[in-house]
């Protein structure tokens, strides 16, 4: 065996080895979601249009229910750590899409909160394991403004309010029953109107027997999003619920099912790494200035902003396209990516390969990214009305990961991790600069941590891939369906 063929017969074994660890992860993800899920019954149901997911412990007999409403531009999927905590610590639990949100096809708009949160309460009554005299409310940031208004408006019906992240109510010294809130370290103005919502409803009281409970959790090392998958917030919740019903739990579960989405994700990043040098394309070395890469990148927010900006004077951007706020984001990358590219002045020509390699590369990401998370955190599967809009935001997006791919080709793993760090920043810089001229935008101000990671991944597969045609069209396609799953309907 002469020395090329010892080299490249040793490269291929390291990338049978890389795709063995990938399709290990990938099976260990699955089966540590399967283990999550033992012990349980999961039904999911439709009732008046909404998309209803019902957990329950196997074989249990009149267990205390429990509501669980999520937030804006939340999911039922978003607040399964609550649903697996709980059902695993004995009670029956029922979660549901609110208009506009997950797969309830209903656009947001003005409507009573209370009616998606009804049609939960007639179909949890409706399951035979529920004890229909024990029942408690949980919710996050606008859900938990649901079900603190539900819990005032009918005390008989429910011992217990949970509140986190929570929004404002009537709350008195009375009403809702035993109230617990919960706010992260990391929200400062959430943790502020949670004392305030304390203060209001008459400070802290451990009077659970009479319905008086009420108390502040403030949950260490988290922020809006992240206190969803906390176990100190999950425990507080069975704890308070526990004392409301006089019950104890036994259970030591502890919700790892994000850790086991991180591992699925990482296997199939692996399985990319290990099969894309087969897949690699052969590119000619982008001519142009340096210069022009930066400045186009430092030009690119200016007229997304000033674009932005001056669009919101004639059209409502809030409900764009159909979609709450994610219009708004496809737009300021439509702006932004055509900036970069009018600046970069050299565009490389699309081959059929090319192409098809990028949908490829969309498929790829659809089911590192989504399979699980269907599962997870995020109702991945798109409605017909969520799927008409993946394209046209799909479309908005694809300059600027166009521009993203060019600058990103033929370079070493050093200037890709700048280019990380520096489109990180710009994007962040970008549209916080736009909630400052568009504060009904204000939304996007939770979703700015998720773009360091989200590029830097989409960095690495650049890389594996190196073809800015290929890479543009599998991040455009994959990040529009993001968008399309993740923002509420609108009118």
């Amino acid at each position: 065996m002469n020395q090329l063929s010892w080299k490249q017969w040793k490269l291929n074994r390291q990338r049978l080895v890389l795709l063995g660890m990938a399709i290990g992860l990938i099976v260990l993800s699955w089966v540590g979601i399967a283990v999550a899920r033992s012990g349980l019954t999961v039904r999911s149901l439709e009732q008046g249009r909404v998309p209803l997911l019902y957990l329950a412990p196997k074989a249990a007999k009149s267990v205390p229910g429990v509501l669980v409403a999520h937030g804006f531009a939340g999911s039922k999927q978003l607040m399964l750590s609550y649903g697996h905590a709980l059902a695993q610590a004995g009670y029956a639990v029922m979660l549901w899409d609110s208009d506009g949100h997950g797969a309830n096809p209903t656009p947001l708009k003005q409507y009573d909160s209370q009616a998606s949160l009804e049609i939960a309460r007639q179909a949890l009554l409706q399951q035979p394991e529920v004890d229909s005299t024990r029942l408690a409310l949980l919710g996050h940031s606008m859900g938990s403004g649901f079900v603190m208004d539900a819990g005032i408006r009918h005390p008989e019906r429910f011992a217990a309010t949970i509140a986190i992240s929570p929004t404002g109510a009537s709350v008195t010294p009375q009403l809702p029953r035993n109230l617990q809130l919960q706010a992260g370290s990391g929200e400062g103005r959430f943790v502020a109107n949670a004392g305030r919502l304390l203060e209001q409803a008459g400070g802290t009281t451990a009077d659970l027997a009479q319905g008086k409970g009420r108390e502040l959790v403030v949950v260490p090392n988290v922020e809006h999003i992240t206190i969803l998958f906390s176990d100190v917030s999950h425990q507080s919740a069975v704890r308070w619920l526990d004392g409301t019903f006089g019950r104890s739990s036994q259970s030591r579960y502890v919700d790892r099912r994000m850790g086991w989405y991180g591992l699925h994700l990482l296997g199939w990043l692996l399985g990319l790494a290990a099969v894309a040098p087969v897949l690699a394309i052969p590119t000619v070395m982008m001519k142009g200035e340096v210069w022009r890469r930066w400045v186009g990148l430092i030009v690119a927010p200016i007229a997304a902003v000033s674009g932005v900006t001056l669009l919101s004077q004639r059209v409502l951007l809030e409900s764009l396209g159909g979609v709450q706020v994610g219009g708004a984001v496809g737009v300021w990358f439509l702006l932004a990516g055509l900036a970069w590219l009018s600046v970069l002045a050299v565009v490389p020509r699309p081959t059929l390969r090319s192409l098809s390699l990028g949908i490829g590369l969309f498929g790829l990401l659809w089911i590192a990214f989504g399979a699980m998370a269907q599962v997870v955190w995020l109702q991945w599967w798109l409605i017909p009305m969520r799927l008409q809009l993946w394209l046209p935001l799909a479309i908005a997006c694809f300059p600027w990961f166009l521009a993203a791919g060019i600058v990103q080709q033929d370079i070493g793993m050093g200037k890709r991790a700048l280019w990380w760090l520096a489109q990180s920043g710009v994007l962040i810089l970008g549209f916080g600069v736009t909630l400052y001229f568009l504060p009904s935008l204000g939304f996007i101000f939770l979703l700015l941590p998720l773009f360091p990671p989200l590029i830097g991944i989409l960095a690495l597969v650049a890389g594996w891939v190196n073809s800015a045609w290929a890479y543009a069209i599998g991040s455009a396609l994959f990040f529009g369906w993001l968008l399309a799953a993740g923002f509420p309907l609108s009118a």
